[in-house]
């Protein structure tokens, strides 16, 4: 019998490199169906407005409450369409190849998508956003970590509080430093050194919107950021909150091509720093 109905046994390497791209897709997977969860819920709240405010035209026939619905409804028309945009540029460059991204026009758009979830749970949020230059990222990857960051956020903060998001343009190391802050519950320091381990979460399982709880957020964060050449720490403090802040290496002008990414199961040990107050 040939040796070729008999193909070889792959080697433990192999083995490893197939279960690191399973595992991979699979978060693509998960990262989509929460973006998919997401986007139902606010098109969801749209819908429900653009009705209330149709009937209550319909039933009203002065010009005044007429005028007040149109105007409703043309606002929800526009954050549909807003939220669409965002959609449809999450939906793009999933080649995993890396361009010069505006990391303030991907911050605008994971808001726009989770603007009615953190209004929902009283979050609020501050925008320190500096002029800086373009990153050479991912832009679909750098919103997957993005909004991963500002869900974890939220449920730090239950009885809600403030995130504060900060762009600010590193010239000495090359870099744009993206720094997501938040007024939570914080992480005990004897947990942080395992933050980023794959499969390690501080939470009990999924919140009632049925994100988060699985282990992967964060490792996936880490694994991405990695593969950009940045990096991400971690500070945080019980009681007063946590940040993360991601450093990008900023785009050179005109940007080369970069090879498609290709995201490492490994995860080498994160820079840890003292929890520093808020700037």
């Amino acid at each position: 019998m040939s040796s070729a109905s008999h193909p070889q046994p792959l080697s433990p390497a192999e083995q490893i490199a197939a279960l690191e791209q399973q595992l991979a897709d699979a978060q693509k997977m998960t990262a989509l169906g929460e973006l998919v969860s997401t986007t139902t819920h606010e098109f969801n709240n749209v819908l429900m407005t653009i009705l209330n405010y149709a009937r209550l035209g319909l039933r009203h026939k002065d010009e005044a409450t007429r005028d007040k619905a149109l105007q409703k409804i043309l606002d929800a028309g526009q954050r549909a369409a807003k939220i669409t945009s965002s959609v449809l540029a999450m939906a793009r460059n999933r080649s995993g190849d890396l361009e010069p991204t505006d990391l303030a026009k991907l911050i605008d758009e994971c808001l726009v998508l989770l603007e009615r979830e953190l209004s929902k749970y009283r979050i609020s949020v501050e925008l320190q956003i500096g002029s800086v230059p373009e990153v050479l990222a991912n832009g679909n990857q750098i919103q997957q970590v993005l909004l991963n960051l500002l869900i974890n956020a939220r449920q730090a903060m239950p009885s809600g509080g403030q995130v504060t998001i900060k762009l600010h343009h590193d010239k000495a190391a090359g870099t744009v430093d993206l720094t997501v802050r938040d007024t939570g519950s914080g992480i005990p320091a004897d947990k942080l050194p395992r933050i980023f381990d794959r499969f390690f979460t501080t939470k009990k399982g999924p919140d009632e919107s049925g994100k988060g709880g699985t282990g992967l957020g964060l490792a996936t964060c880490k694994s991405i950021i990695d593969a950009h050449h940045g990096r991400i720490r971690v500070e945080s403090t019980v009681g007063k909150g946590t940040a993360f802040i991601i450093k990008l290496p900023v785009a050179k002008t005109p940007a080369a091509p970069q090879a498609p990414l290709r995201l490492h199961t490994p995860l080498p040990a994160f820079e840890m720093a003292r929890p520093a107050a808020n700037p």
